[in-house]
Protein backbone atom coordinates (compact mmCIF):
# COMPACT_ATOMS: atom_id res chain seq x y z
CA UNK A 1 0.00 0.00 0.00
CA UNK A 2 1.51 3.31 -1.07
CA UNK A 3 2.15 5.97 1.55
CA UNK A 4 0.44 9.33 1.08
CA UNK A 5 2.41 11.18 3.71
CA UNK A 6 4.43 10.96 6.85
CA UNK A 7 4.93 13.06 9.95
CA UNK A 8 7.82 13.13 12.38
CA UNK A 9 7.57 14.50 15.89
CA UNK A 10 11.24 15.15 16.58
CA UNK A 11 12.94 15.30 19.97
CA UNK A 12 16.43 15.28 21.40
CA UNK A 13 16.25 11.62 22.41
CA UNK A 14 13.59 10.05 20.19
CA UNK A 15 11.81 10.77 16.90
CA UNK A 16 8.25 9.51 16.44
CA UNK A 17 7.31 8.49 12.88
CA UNK A 18 3.73 8.23 11.59
CA UNK A 19 2.93 7.11 8.04
CA UNK A 20 -0.55 7.10 6.48
CA UNK A 21 -1.91 6.01 3.10
CA UNK A 22 -4.09 7.99 0.71
CA UNK A 23 -7.22 7.03 2.68
CA UNK A 24 -5.70 8.18 5.96
CA UNK A 25 -5.15 4.65 7.24
CA UNK A 26 -2.14 4.14 9.45
CA UNK A 27 0.75 2.28 7.92
CA UNK A 28 3.23 2.79 10.74
CA UNK A 29 3.63 4.53 14.10
CA UNK A 30 7.10 3.86 15.44
CA UNK A 31 9.69 5.58 17.63
CA UNK A 32 13.32 5.80 16.55
CA UNK A 33 16.23 6.78 18.76
CA UNK A 34 18.01 10.01 17.85
CA UNK A 35 21.36 8.37 17.24
CA UNK A 36 23.11 7.16 14.10
CA UNK A 37 21.54 3.72 14.22
CA UNK A 38 18.09 5.15 14.93
CA UNK A 39 18.24 7.73 12.13
CA UNK A 40 19.47 5.05 9.70
CA UNK A 41 16.57 2.78 10.70
CA UNK A 42 14.10 5.68 10.37
CA UNK A 43 15.23 6.46 6.82
CA UNK A 44 15.21 2.77 5.87
CA UNK A 45 11.66 2.36 7.21
CA UNK A 46 10.46 5.41 5.28
CA UNK A 47 12.02 4.14 2.05
CA UNK A 48 10.44 0.72 2.61
CA UNK A 49 7.00 2.32 2.93
CA UNK A 50 7.52 4.48 -0.15
CA UNK A 51 7.42 7.79 1.72
CA UNK A 52 8.12 10.70 -0.61
CA UNK A 53 7.20 13.62 1.64
CA UNK A 54 7.24 14.24 5.36
CA UNK A 55 5.96 17.05 7.56
CA UNK A 56 8.07 18.10 10.53
CA UNK A 57 7.87 20.90 13.06
CA UNK A 58 11.19 22.54 12.18
CA UNK A 59 12.92 23.90 9.05
CA UNK A 60 16.51 22.92 9.83
CA UNK A 61 18.73 20.68 11.91
CA UNK A 62 20.57 17.40 11.57
CA UNK A 63 17.45 15.27 11.05
CA UNK A 64 16.15 17.63 8.35
CA UNK A 65 19.52 17.50 6.58
CA UNK A 66 19.43 13.70 6.60
CA UNK A 67 15.89 13.62 5.20
CA UNK A 68 16.85 15.97 2.39
CA UNK A 69 19.96 13.93 1.68
CA UNK A 70 17.69 10.88 1.29
CA UNK A 71 15.70 12.77 -1.39
CA UNK A 72 12.58 12.97 0.78
CA UNK A 73 10.55 16.15 0.39
CA UNK A 74 10.47 17.99 3.72
CA UNK A 75 7.44 20.14 4.56
CA UNK A 76 8.24 22.37 7.57
CA UNK A 77 5.17 23.14 9.69
CA UNK A 78 5.03 26.15 11.98
CA UNK A 79 4.25 25.25 15.63
CA UNK A 80 1.18 27.52 15.51
CA UNK A 81 -0.14 25.63 12.48
CA UNK A 82 0.32 22.28 14.23
CA UNK A 83 -1.36 23.63 17.36
CA UNK A 84 -4.36 24.73 15.27
CA UNK A 85 -4.54 21.29 13.61
CA UNK A 86 -4.86 19.24 16.80
CA UNK A 87 -8.53 20.15 17.51
CA UNK A 88 -9.47 18.83 14.03
CA UNK A 89 -8.65 15.32 15.21
CA UNK A 90 -9.05 15.44 19.00
CA UNK A 91 -11.78 17.31 20.87
CA UNK A 92 -10.50 16.49 24.35
CA UNK A 93 -7.32 18.57 23.96
CA UNK A 94 -5.02 15.59 24.40
CA UNK A 95 -1.41 15.71 23.26
CA UNK A 96 1.34 13.14 22.81
CA UNK A 97 4.31 12.54 20.54
CA UNK A 98 2.37 9.94 18.58
CA UNK A 99 -0.62 12.24 18.20
CA UNK A 100 1.55 15.11 16.97
CA UNK A 101 3.20 12.77 14.46
CA UNK A 102 -0.31 11.73 13.33
CA UNK A 103 -1.37 15.38 12.85
CA UNK A 104 1.78 16.09 10.88
CA UNK A 105 1.22 13.03 8.69
CA UNK A 106 -2.35 14.19 8.00
CA UNK A 107 -1.02 17.61 6.97
CA UNK A 108 1.51 15.98 4.66
CA UNK A 109 -1.27 13.92 3.08
CA UNK A 110 -4.03 16.52 2.77
CA UNK A 111 -2.35 19.92 2.83
CA UNK A 112 0.94 19.33 1.03
CA UNK A 113 -0.13 21.75 -1.72
CA UNK A 114 -0.33 24.50 0.91
CA UNK A 115 2.97 23.72 2.65
CA UNK A 116 6.26 25.01 1.34
CA UNK A 117 8.67 22.31 0.24
CA UNK A 118 12.02 22.89 1.86
CA UNK A 119 14.98 23.53 -0.42
CA UNK A 120 18.38 23.27 1.24
CA UNK A 121 20.55 26.37 1.35
CA UNK A 122 24.07 26.35 0.01
CA UNK A 123 26.98 25.36 2.19
CA UNK A 124 28.16 28.99 2.18
CA UNK A 125 24.81 30.19 3.56
CA UNK A 126 24.70 27.48 6.23
CA UNK A 127 28.21 28.43 7.34
CA UNK A 128 27.24 32.11 7.51
CA UNK A 129 24.13 31.23 9.50
CA UNK A 130 26.17 29.22 12.01
CA UNK A 131 28.63 32.09 12.45
CA UNK A 132 26.04 34.85 12.82
CA UNK A 133 23.76 32.92 15.17
CA UNK A 134 26.67 31.88 17.37
CA UNK A 135 27.87 35.48 17.51
CA UNK A 136 24.36 36.67 18.36
CA UNK A 137 24.13 34.18 21.22
CA UNK A 138 27.54 35.26 22.54
CA UNK A 139 26.52 38.92 22.35
CA UNK A 140 23.45 38.08 24.43
CA UNK A 141 25.67 36.36 27.01
CA UNK A 142 28.02 39.35 27.03
CA UNK A 143 25.15 41.77 27.62
CA UNK A 144 23.81 39.71 30.53
CA UNK A 145 27.21 39.38 32.18
CA UNK A 146 28.03 43.06 31.61
CA UNK A 147 24.77 44.04 33.31
CA UNK A 148 25.68 41.87 36.29
CA UNK A 149 29.13 43.48 36.41
CA UNK A 150 27.59 46.96 36.35
CA UNK A 151 25.27 46.00 39.19
CA UNK A 152 28.20 44.80 41.31
CA UNK A 153 30.21 47.97 40.67
CA UNK A 154 27.23 50.24 41.34
CA UNK A 155 26.85 48.58 44.73
CA UNK A 156 30.37 49.26 46.03
CA UNK A 157 32.56 51.05 43.45
CA UNK A 158 30.66 53.17 40.86
CA UNK A 159 33.80 54.96 39.71
CA UNK A 160 35.22 51.80 38.17
CA UNK A 161 32.10 51.54 36.04
CA UNK A 162 32.33 55.14 34.82
CA UNK A 163 36.04 55.46 34.08
CA UNK A 164 35.61 53.92 30.60
CA UNK A 165 32.61 54.18 28.28
CA UNK A 166 31.83 50.44 28.17
CA UNK A 167 32.35 48.20 31.16
CA UNK A 168 32.82 45.19 28.86
CA UNK A 169 35.43 46.81 26.59
CA UNK A 170 38.89 45.19 26.60
CA UNK A 171 40.49 48.18 28.37
CA UNK A 172 37.76 48.28 31.05
CA UNK A 173 38.05 44.54 31.70
CA UNK A 174 41.84 44.83 31.97
CA UNK A 175 41.42 47.69 34.45
CA UNK A 176 38.97 45.70 36.58
CA UNK A 177 41.23 42.67 36.52
CA UNK A 178 44.07 44.81 37.91
CA UNK A 179 41.89 46.99 40.20
CA UNK A 180 38.80 44.94 41.14
CA UNK A 181 38.03 46.93 44.30
CA UNK A 182 38.65 50.46 45.70
CA UNK A 183 41.37 49.15 48.02
CA UNK A 184 43.37 47.92 45.01
CA UNK A 185 43.42 51.41 43.48
CA UNK A 186 44.48 53.42 46.54
CA UNK A 187 47.94 54.16 45.10
CA UNK A 188 46.67 54.78 41.55
CA UNK A 189 47.89 58.13 40.22
CA UNK A 190 48.29 59.76 36.82
CA UNK A 191 51.73 58.25 36.11
CA UNK A 192 50.68 54.73 37.04
CA UNK A 193 47.43 55.03 35.07
CA UNK A 194 49.33 56.41 32.08
CA UNK A 195 51.60 53.35 32.13
CA UNK A 196 48.59 51.03 32.39
CA UNK A 197 46.89 52.73 29.43
CA UNK A 198 50.06 52.50 27.35
CA UNK A 199 50.50 48.79 28.06
CA UNK A 200 46.93 48.00 27.02
CA UNK A 201 46.83 50.12 23.86
CA UNK A 202 44.32 52.71 25.04
CA UNK A 203 43.47 54.91 22.00
CA UNK A 204 43.89 58.10 24.03
CA UNK A 205 40.49 59.75 23.78
CA UNK A 206 40.82 60.88 27.42
CA UNK A 207 43.87 61.94 29.36
CA UNK A 208 44.86 60.04 32.52
CA UNK A 209 43.83 63.10 34.54
CA UNK A 210 40.33 63.07 33.01
CA UNK A 211 39.95 59.35 33.63
CA UNK A 212 41.06 59.70 37.24
CA UNK A 213 38.57 62.50 37.72
CA UNK A 214 35.81 60.19 36.49
CA UNK A 215 36.98 57.51 38.89
CA UNK A 216 37.20 59.75 41.94
CA UNK A 217 34.18 61.99 41.36
CA UNK A 218 31.76 59.06 41.46
CA UNK A 219 29.94 58.27 44.73
CA UNK A 220 31.91 56.29 47.28
CA UNK A 221 30.58 52.92 48.37
CA UNK A 222 30.14 51.98 52.03
CA UNK A 223 30.48 48.22 51.82
CA UNK A 224 31.84 46.47 54.90
CA UNK A 225 35.07 44.50 54.81
CA UNK A 226 33.43 41.11 54.18
CA UNK A 227 30.92 42.52 51.69
CA UNK A 228 33.67 44.36 49.78
CA UNK A 229 35.82 41.24 49.63
CA UNK A 230 32.89 39.17 48.38
CA UNK A 231 32.06 41.74 45.70
CA UNK A 232 35.73 41.92 44.71
CA UNK A 233 35.63 38.17 44.09
CA UNK A 234 32.41 38.56 42.11
CA UNK A 235 33.99 41.25 39.92
CA UNK A 236 37.04 39.09 39.23
CA UNK A 237 34.79 36.13 38.37
CA UNK A 238 32.65 38.15 35.97
CA UNK A 239 35.72 39.68 34.33
CA UNK A 240 37.29 36.24 33.88
CA UNK A 241 34.06 35.04 32.23
CA UNK A 242 33.58 38.11 30.05
CA UNK A 243 37.09 38.38 28.60
CA UNK A 244 37.05 35.17 26.50
CA UNK A 245 33.51 35.94 25.32
CA UNK A 246 34.58 39.41 24.14
CA UNK A 247 37.58 37.86 22.36
CA UNK A 248 35.44 35.22 20.67
CA UNK A 249 32.93 37.82 19.49
CA UNK A 250 35.78 39.76 17.90
CA UNK A 251 37.11 36.59 16.25
CA UNK A 252 33.69 35.60 14.94
CA UNK A 253 33.14 39.10 13.56
CA UNK A 254 36.37 38.77 11.59
CA UNK A 255 35.29 35.38 10.24
CA UNK A 256 31.86 36.76 9.31
CA UNK A 257 33.47 39.66 7.43
CA UNK A 258 35.44 37.24 5.28
CA UNK A 259 32.51 34.87 4.76
CA UNK A 260 30.00 37.53 3.74
CA UNK A 261 32.38 39.10 1.23
CA UNK A 262 33.00 35.67 -0.31
CA UNK A 263 29.27 34.79 -0.41
CA UNK A 264 27.54 35.15 -3.82
CA UNK A 265 24.84 37.37 -2.26
CA UNK A 266 27.37 39.52 -0.41
CA UNK A 267 27.54 41.93 -3.32
CA UNK A 268 23.76 42.42 -3.08
CA UNK A 269 23.57 43.24 0.63
CA UNK A 270 26.87 44.92 1.51
CA UNK A 271 26.24 48.13 -0.53
CA UNK A 272 23.27 48.88 1.76
CA UNK A 273 25.72 50.09 4.40
CA UNK A 274 28.12 53.01 4.05
CA UNK A 275 30.31 51.86 6.91
CA UNK A 276 32.56 49.00 5.70
CA UNK A 277 32.49 47.62 9.25
CA UNK A 278 28.74 46.95 8.99
CA UNK A 279 29.23 43.39 7.79
CA UNK A 280 27.38 41.62 10.61
CA UNK A 281 23.90 42.89 9.72
CA UNK A 282 24.46 42.18 6.02
CA UNK A 283 25.59 38.67 6.94
CA UNK A 284 22.55 38.13 9.17
CA UNK A 285 20.23 39.19 6.34
CA UNK A 286 21.83 36.72 3.95
CA UNK A 287 21.85 33.94 6.54
CA UNK A 288 18.20 34.34 7.54
CA UNK A 289 16.71 35.07 4.09
CA UNK A 290 18.74 32.24 2.56
CA UNK A 291 19.63 31.72 -1.08
CA UNK A 292 16.56 29.74 -2.14
CA UNK A 293 14.71 32.26 -4.32
CA UNK A 294 11.48 30.23 -4.20
CA UNK A 295 11.23 30.55 -0.41
CA UNK A 296 9.71 34.02 -0.73
CA UNK A 297 7.71 34.12 -3.98
CA UNK A 298 6.45 37.64 -3.24
CA UNK A 299 7.64 40.74 -1.41
CA UNK A 300 4.71 40.33 0.98
CA UNK A 301 5.83 36.83 1.96
CA UNK A 302 9.28 38.15 2.87
CA UNK A 303 7.82 41.08 4.83
CA UNK A 304 5.54 38.73 6.77
CA UNK A 305 8.31 36.28 7.69
CA UNK A 306 10.49 39.21 8.79
CA UNK A 307 7.73 40.54 11.06
CA UNK A 308 7.55 43.83 9.16
CA UNK A 309 3.98 43.36 7.94
CA UNK A 310 1.05 43.63 10.37
CA UNK A 311 -1.60 40.96 10.86
CA UNK A 312 -5.05 42.00 9.63
CA UNK A 313 -8.06 41.09 11.76
CA UNK A 314 -11.52 41.65 10.28
CA UNK A 315 -14.94 40.88 11.66
CA UNK A 316 -17.97 42.57 10.19
CA UNK A 317 -17.26 46.29 10.09
CA UNK A 318 -14.31 46.01 12.45
CA UNK A 319 -10.89 46.02 10.82
CA UNK A 320 -7.66 46.30 12.78
CA UNK A 321 -3.98 45.67 12.11
CA UNK A 322 -1.97 44.07 14.91
CA UNK A 323 1.68 43.31 15.60
CA UNK A 324 2.96 40.12 13.96
CA UNK A 325 4.33 37.84 16.67
CA UNK A 326 4.78 34.70 14.55
CA UNK A 327 7.84 35.46 12.43
CA UNK A 328 11.57 34.86 12.12
CA UNK A 329 12.76 36.83 15.15
CA UNK A 330 16.38 36.89 13.99
CA UNK A 331 15.40 38.20 10.58
CA UNK A 332 13.14 40.81 12.18
CA UNK A 333 16.01 42.02 14.33
CA UNK A 334 18.38 42.23 11.33
CA UNK A 335 15.88 44.18 9.22
CA UNK A 336 15.18 46.50 12.16
CA UNK A 337 18.91 47.15 12.51
CA UNK A 338 19.14 47.94 8.79
CA UNK A 339 16.22 50.35 9.01
CA UNK A 340 17.49 52.10 12.13
CA UNK A 341 20.99 52.54 10.65
CA UNK A 342 19.92 53.79 7.22
CA UNK A 343 17.43 56.38 8.49
CA UNK A 344 20.48 58.44 9.47
CA UNK A 345 22.38 58.10 6.18
CA UNK A 346 19.89 57.49 3.35
CA UNK A 347 17.58 60.43 2.42
CA UNK A 348 14.83 58.12 1.17
CA UNK A 349 14.96 55.99 4.33
CA UNK A 350 14.93 59.14 6.46
CA UNK A 351 11.81 60.41 4.64
CA UNK A 352 9.95 57.10 5.00
CA UNK A 353 10.75 57.06 8.71
CA UNK A 354 9.86 60.72 9.35
CA UNK A 355 6.62 60.44 7.35
CA UNK A 356 5.65 57.47 9.52
CA UNK A 357 6.42 59.45 12.69
CA UNK A 358 4.42 62.40 11.33
CA UNK A 359 1.41 60.07 11.03
CA UNK A 360 1.66 59.51 14.77
CA UNK A 361 3.49 56.17 14.75
CA UNK A 362 5.86 55.36 17.60
CA UNK A 363 9.54 54.73 16.82
CA UNK A 364 9.34 50.88 16.74
CA UNK A 365 6.31 51.02 14.41
CA UNK A 366 8.02 53.54 12.13
CA UNK A 367 11.09 51.30 11.99
CA UNK A 368 8.87 48.41 10.84
CA UNK A 369 7.33 50.62 8.15
CA UNK A 370 10.81 51.50 6.91
CA UNK A 371 11.93 47.88 7.22
CA UNK A 372 9.05 46.76 5.02
CA UNK A 373 10.02 49.38 2.45
CA UNK A 374 13.62 48.15 2.48
CA UNK A 375 12.49 44.54 2.04
CA UNK A 376 10.75 45.47 -1.20
CA UNK A 377 14.10 46.78 -2.45
CA UNK A 378 16.03 43.78 -1.10
CA UNK A 379 13.61 41.27 -2.60
CA UNK A 380 14.04 42.77 -6.05
CA UNK A 381 17.83 43.06 -5.73
CA UNK A 382 18.16 39.44 -4.65
CA UNK A 383 15.81 38.19 -7.39
CA UNK A 384 17.73 40.11 -10.07
CA UNK A 385 21.08 39.30 -8.40
CA UNK A 386 22.20 42.93 -8.64
CA UNK A 387 23.78 45.00 -5.84
CA UNK A 388 21.81 47.81 -4.28
CA UNK A 389 22.67 50.94 -6.28
CA UNK A 390 21.44 54.34 -5.01
CA UNK A 391 21.72 55.65 -8.58
CA UNK A 392 18.98 53.21 -9.64
CA UNK A 393 16.73 53.71 -6.61
CA UNK A 394 13.85 55.67 -8.13
CA UNK A 395 12.31 57.01 -4.91
CA UNK A 396 15.74 58.14 -3.70
CA UNK A 397 16.52 59.85 -7.02
CA UNK A 398 13.24 61.80 -6.90
CA UNK A 399 14.25 63.26 -3.52
CA UNK A 400 17.44 64.75 -4.90
CA UNK A 401 17.39 68.26 -6.35
CA UNK A 402 17.78 68.59 -10.10
CA UNK A 403 21.44 68.53 -11.08
CA UNK A 404 22.40 67.34 -7.56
Amino acid sequence: MEAAGAGIDWAAEENMLRVVDAEGRRLATEPFAHDEAGIGALLSRMRGLGVERVAIERPDGLLVDRLLEASIAVLPVHPNALKATRPRHEASGGKSDGFDAFCLAELAGTDSHRLRRLSPDSDETKALRALTRTREDLVGARVRLANELRAQLDAFWPGARRIFADVDSPIALAFLERYPAPADAKGLGEKRLEGFLSRHGYPGRRTPAELLDRLRSAPEGRAGALDAEARRGAVLGLVATLRPIVCQIRELTSQIAGAVRAHPDGQVFLPLFKDPKSVVTAARLIAEIGDDRSRYPTQEALAADAGMAPVARESGKRKVATFRWACDKRLRDAVGTLADATRHTNPWARKVYLDARARGLEHPHAIRVLGRAWLRVLWRCQRDEVPYDPARHGNLIRLRPAGG
